[in-house]
């Protein structure tokens, strides 16, 4: 297969990384724990698009990627427990872990670099009772759900849920539960040259955290497409 590229689409990726070492064309507008508006400059759109691209599911977080489930007699099937955990955010430290497939162990079942092991036993329940997230115990404080009352199921009396999963990091390209934003927007201004992006994160990173990631992540992906574009020369 042969890739035809235009001089303005060759232009864009051999320059964008310009744009990564020259931040002082972000200007933060508002942010809180949640959300971050930052104001661009003499961005190009196709700069500032790959950033916002990026930003929604570029950035690597942790999710629940294997259930185990040890038992269940809920009315809830085992397939759809185990996609309600995998949708649950996770908080987490890109400091203190690595990618699997960037992890030193090179291992299919990971290590403590890698994974995070989380374990739930609801018990019998005496009552009607919803199983909400802060029953989750996590092996690593760093890595355990962004709010303790995400419900997960509902038990009847007699009922339970037991069981073992195991969290990873990942980026949502590859699938939605590990998007790093629920939102990523971009907008025009009344003013020339000018686009607002706006983050909001789904809590596992902070926005301005998410941005600064979302930078570095488009930069490494031009050096890749570059390497590419020189072996194709």
């Amino acid at each position: 297969m042969v890739f035809i590229y235009t001089e303005s689409e060759l232009d864009f990726y051999v320059h964008l990384s310009d744009f990564q070492q020259d931040l002082s064309s972000l200007d933060v507008i508002s942010k809180d724990s949640e959300k971050i508006a930052i104001k661009l400059k003499d961005v190009p759109l196709q700069y500032a698009n790959a950033l916002r691209r990026v930003c929604l599911n570029g950035v690597l977080v942790f999710a629940i990627d294997t259930v185990d489930i040890i038992e269940n007699t809920s009315a809830l099937p085992d397939e759809g427990l185990a996609h309600r955990l995998g949708l649950i955010p996770l908080k987490t430290d890109l400091g203190r872990f690595n990618e699997p497939s960037n992890c030193d162990c090179q291992s299919e079942s990971g290590c403590s670099n890698c994974k995070v092991l989380l374990v739930l036993d609801s018990g019998e329940s005496n009552e009607t009772r919803s199983v909400l997230s802060n029953e989750l115990s996590s092996e690593d404080e760093t890595v355990k759900p962004v709010s303790e009352k995400i419900p997960i199921v509902t038990l009847a009396p007699g009922q339970k849920i037991k069981l073992e999963c195991y969290a990873r990091l990942g980026r949502g390209t590859e699938h939605a539960k590990w998007n790093s934003s629920n939102i990523a927007t971009l907008t025009d201004t009344n003013k020339d040259n000018e686009k607002i992006l706006t983050i909001e994160s789904t809590g596992a990173l902070n926005p301005e955290q998410i941005v600064l990631e979302g930078v570095e992540e488009v930069g490494r992906r031009v050096v890749e497409f570059k390497d590419m574009i020189n072996k194709i020369e």
